[in-house]
């Protein structure tokens, strides 16, 4: 187990992570809005910030800080642009539409953040190419699906 997690800040992590996987796809999946809705995202949230604290705790992979870490502030970035809007819902005439953008980006992230976080599992991927290859090819792929689905998405969760 130890070389799974590490330390207990790496068991932290992989427990929040998982929390935020299955909490971020059911927010993206649900209608939007509802109580429920509602709760599910704030458990993401939370789940979220306590990971990305313990990210910039963990420094096996590099020995110091490493280009996940760069990741982590990329994914404060899209919580935080997502969250604050629904914070000024009166003052922004668009909020929902940002705070959905924000957050599915979040989502789409930290799958990709758990593509990495598997491939670094096997020596034979190396970073300087494999890795962000695949990663970034699935990124492209939710890019893709977003533009396509977006409308529909619009229309079926009255955005």
């Amino acid at each position: 187990m130890e070389n799974l997690v590490g330390d207990t800040y790496g068991l932290i992590h992989l427990i929040v992570s998982v929390l935020a996987l299955i909490t971020g796809t059911f927010v993206l999946l649900m209608r939007k809005g509802t109580n429920i809705h509602k709760k599910v995202g704030y458990v993401y949230v939370f789940s979220m910030v306590v990971m990305l604290i313990t990210s910039f705790l963990i420094y096996r992979l590099f020995n110091g800080w490493g280009v996940f870490h760069y990741f982590s502030l990329v994914s404060v970035v899209t919580i935080l642009c997502g969250m604050v809007p629904t914070l000024f819902k009166k003052q922004l005439k668009n909020w929902i539409s940002i705070h959905y953008k924000f957050m599915y980006w979040s989502v789409i992230g930290l799958y990709c953040a758990l593509f990495s976080e598997i491939l670094t599992r096997f020596p034979s991927v190396r970073f300087d190419g494999g890795l962000f290859i695949l990663v970034g090819g699935a990124f492209l792929a939710a890019y893709i699906f977003f533009v396509i689905y977006e409308r529909k998405w619009k229309e079926r969760f009255k955005i």
